[in-house]
């Protein structure tokens, strides 16, 4: 047994004289406690004890009585109070003198050296010896000992009274990890990290998989280093890419344990024999680079020792019994943005990104998936492009951030390369694929977005085993409600995939008819009648029916092509895309020659193109095409369309008679041809033109009719544009319980079908209906409101109107309150103005109206 005081030094500087009184009454304690368990004393010199006992058991109880008796120890104050570390061995020594001469003295010595104040620790030899005496012992681990090659199991002797949580021993043995130290910094992924972390330390086997890139690695190895107290026999990383075999496997953890190689032995049983009873974590990384011999060391290693855990990284789970799987997600946008911000600035060579540049930078850390070895990869192209050119070309990941993107199957195939482009990482798992899962991961190509299982079905017969695989490999995403995604990359990576196989014209063709297929069951209810067009219920569709749209346009059906434009034609108007759809028409228009097209199908495609030219001259030109083809054709609902097409240009040019006039003459010619309904967009702009002037009952008399019409036109009863109108006429004429009654009609249709525009222009009505009812606050709120969801008025010929509002709402609360109201409403968002819209209470409700008033009486 070996004791001395923690700190003597300091405690010696700090007490001046009256250190010599402690040291004394620590020896005294020491020797009285010494004596009751039969140890001799064998030397002392300063603070320090080398004392032999003949049982084993009777050094533990002294060194326990002794801590105790040190504790009860009335000291002087708490800094003249001695910290005492003991530590004892068992072993053999010759007697010299009234001395030992044996090396086993010196491991004494040194385990003592490792203990902290008040700490007493044993070797394996002590606690083997006092096994069967029912003494509390904590295994801490292996700790290699100054002087000593071989590495001591030391162990903590616990009793009441004892301190029981201590620092990991003072030794400067063997490393307790072999994980390496981190050469950039970990970004992001801290929720992330707790859960894989909490994990851990619930399952013997955890694997951390998805595609590669996504940052397995990185992630394991800083829960690795969370966890590390939890495992005091240490932390170990193997990379299993490169190794061949279990056995190789085996060769590469003996390695990191420190183990050498027994002749004639296989390592995986050294392996074994050395983990069986520690407590430790192994980290298998990269184990789909040997999947099998991965698992089966995991097995062997989990079967001989209780207290080891796996934490493994795969692109695939390693299908253990017990095993957990747990799917690393992309990297979240804020976190993407912090990580390609700070990977610029060091490719940079330090350089801040300046302010005007964030927006840019967002923009590509938002097109890049998540995927942390495509941010890598776009900061390392930031040294010679700007954040905003990039970003122009990131819709073709592969073509931007990699070098070989042309020729996938260019990439070198070693285990460095993996991550040194996207197409190589994507190459190391394609080479794994059975042929129908590479097959359908080929077809899966051409769609745009996530796919449900029977469109995956409808790519292939016999898809789920196929699909299983994908999934399983991390080249699909499975999303929340069993639907399937394909990230951008590998999206690329197997659409040139697909075009090296020859097949491209056939999938794509298919998927054109799905897209087609799509579009029959939104356009057309259960019934066989046609549905109302909502572009909430498009919505899931638009990206796939643009794909397929653009495939028509250079190789794919003209018809179809056409038919999809019209399809596609109001969620443009509503969402912007008039300049795409209209690029896309000329390509249709140029490939009119490869197939029969009839003129009705041509006709509407001209009508379409002119409701989405923001060029007079444009817009004109194929007003006048359709109007040919109606003429020529005999189309009579083409011809009234293209008649009434000419009041826009009319509008804008301020020229409302001439306008109105034209709506006139449009609604006459669908009458006389028999097609009323034809009219109805000319309907609603004379009407808006009536009200313009003042002419109210006319406007009121026209709309009234017009309600019939627009009920029986599926791709305009959605809006409700004639109870928006009718909502118009009345606040003009003061009847805000009407004007209420209409607007929230209106608004109500237009929130269920996704027309937020003219959601918006029902909103701004029901602000002026606020300020008409005498709420200036509200009103202030929802103008607000609306601007922010429009940007700007889409109907025009309100414009004047919603702007004379305002300025008398803004008189009357003062120009501070005004602002600040309209800047709260603009920051509440679609859903919330909206809520707020519709939480306006009813004129028959408020206080003192005359029509409440009635109701009571």
């Amino acid at each position: 047994m070996f004791t001395d005081i923690e700190g003597s030094t300091r405690l010696a500087r700090t007490l001046g004289d009256a250190y010599g009184g402690v040291l004394g009454s620590h020896r005294k304690v020491l020797r009285n406690v010494l004596a009751d368990f039969g140890g001799i004393e064998l030397f002392t010199e300063g603070d320090s004890f080398f004392v032999v006992f003949a049982d084993p058991v009777c050094a533990v109880a002294a060194c326990v009585a002794g801590q105790r008796a040190l504790v009860g120890y009335g000291w002087p104050s708490a800094e003249a109070t001695p910290r005492v570390r003991m530590g004892l061995h068992t072993g053999r020594a010759v007697p010299i003198g009234r001395e030992y001469a044996s090396a086993e003295v010196h491991r004494a010595a040194r385990v003592a050296a490792a203990a902290h104040g008040g700490q007493i620790l044993c070797s394996q030899a002590t606690a083997l010896a006092v096994a069967d005496a029912g003494l509390e012992l904590i295994d801490l681990g292996g700790y290699r000992l100054r002087g000593f090659d071989d590495a001591e199991r030391l162990h903590q002797v616990v009793a009441p009274g004892l301190e029981r949580d201590f620092p990991r021993p003072r030794t400067p043995g063997t490393a307790s990890h072999n994980l390496p130290a981190p050469v950039t910094s970990f970004v992001g992924r801290r929720a992330e990290l707790a859960e894989l972390a909490t994990l851990v330390a619930r399952h013997r086997l955890v694997t951390v998989a998805g595609p590669g890139g996504a940052g397995k690695t990185r992630l394991a190895v800083a829960a690795a280093e969370q966890v590390q107290s939890a495992y005091p026999d240490g932390v170990w990383l193997v990379d299993t890419a490169g190794v061949i075999g279990a056995d190789g496997l085996a060769t590469a953890l003996a390695s990191a344990l420190g183990l050498r190689r027994e002749a004639g032995r296989p390592a995986l049983d050294a392996v074994g024999e050395h983990c069986a009873g520690r407590r430790m974590l192994v980290v298998l990384d990269t184990c789909d680079a040997a999947p099998a011999a991965a698992a089966s060391v995991a097995r062997r290693l989990l079967a001989g020792s209780a207290g080891l855990n796996v934490l493994a990284t795969a692109r695939q789970p390693l299908g253990m019994p017990g095993e957990l799987v747990w799917r690393i997600p992309p990297l979240a946008p804020a976190d993407a943005f912090a990580l390609l911000h700070e990977r610029s600035v060091a490719a940079r060579g330090g350089r801040e990104v300046t302010s005007p540049e964030f927006a840019d930078l967002a923009r590509v850390a938002s097109m890049v998936d998540g995927s942390p070895l495509a941010i890598e990869l776009a900061a390392a192209r930031l040294r010679v492009f700007s954040a905003g050119q990039l970003a122009a070309r990131l819709n073709d990941p592969l073509a931007a951030l990699d070098g070989t993107a042309g020729d996938s199957g260019a990439c070198p195939a070693g285990p460095d390369a993996r991550h040194e482009s996207l197409t190589g990482n994507l190459d190391w798992s394609y080479r794994s694929l059975g042929e129908r899962a590479a097959g359908l991961l080929r077809r899966l190509a051409v769609f745009a977005g996530p796919l449900e299982l029977s469109t995956v079905e409808w790519c292939s017969a016999d898809a789920l085993g196929a699909l299983s695989e994908l999934a399983d490999k991390s080249l699909v995403d499975v999303l929340p409600g069993r639907c399937f995604r394909l990230s951008p990359q590998v999206r690329g990576y197997a659409a040139r995939r697909l075009a090296a196989a020859g097949d491209e014209r056939v999938a794509r063709d298919r998927h054109v008819a799905w897209a087609l297929h799509t579009l029959d069951r939104v356009a057309v209810d259960t019934d066989g009648q046609p549905r109302t067009v909502s572009l909430t219920e498009l919505a899931p569709y638009v990206a796939e029916w643009q794909a397929a749209l653009r495939w028509s346009a250079t190789g794919g059906s003209v018809r179809a092509g056409l038919r999809l434009a019209g399809a596609l034609d109001p969620w443009w108007r509503e969402h912007g895309g008039a300049r795409d759809g209209r690029d896309l028409l000329f390509r249709l228009y140029g490939r009119l020659h490869t197939e029969p097209v009839q003129p009705a199908e041509l006709a509407s495609a001209y009508l379409v193109h002119a409701g989405l030219a923001d060029d007079r001259g444009e817009r004109g030109r194929f007003l006048a095409r359709a109007e040919d083809l109606g003429r020529a054709e005999q189309l009579p609902e083409v011809l009234v369309r293209a008649l009434a097409g000419g009041r826009v240009t009319l509008i804008e040019a301020h020229r409302f008679a001439e306008a109105e006039q034209v709506c006139r003459e449009a609604i006459a010619a669908a009458e006389r041809a028999g097609v009323p309904g034809a009219a109805l967009p000319a309907v609603v702009t004379l009407a808006e033109l009536l009200w313009r002037r003042g002419a109210l009952d006319e406007a009121a008399e026209l709309l009234g009719s017009a309600r019939q019409t627009e009920a029986g036109r599926p791709e305009d009863r959605g809006r409700r544009t004639v109870d928006g109108l009718l909502g118009m006429v009345a606040l003009q004429r003061g009847d805000l319980v009407a004007a209420h009654d209409h607007l929230v009609v209106a608004l109500r249709s237009r929130l269920r079908h996704g027309f937020r525009g003219a959601a918006a222009d029902a909103i701004a009505a029901i602000a002026v209906r606020c300020a008409m009812g005498g709420d200036m606050a509200t009103a202030a709120v929802l103008f607000g409101g609306a601007a922010a969801v429009r940007s700007a008025c889409r109907a025009t010929l309100f414009r004047p109107y919603w702007a004379k509002q305002q300025a008398a709402v803004c008189a009357a609360l003062g120009d501070a309150t005004f602002d600040e109201a309209y800047a709260d409403g603009g920051e509440l968002g679609f859903d919330r103005i909206v809520s707020t819209a519709l939480a306006v209470e009813h004129p028959d409700l408020e206080h003192g109206s005359a029509r409440f008033a009635q109701t009571l009486s």
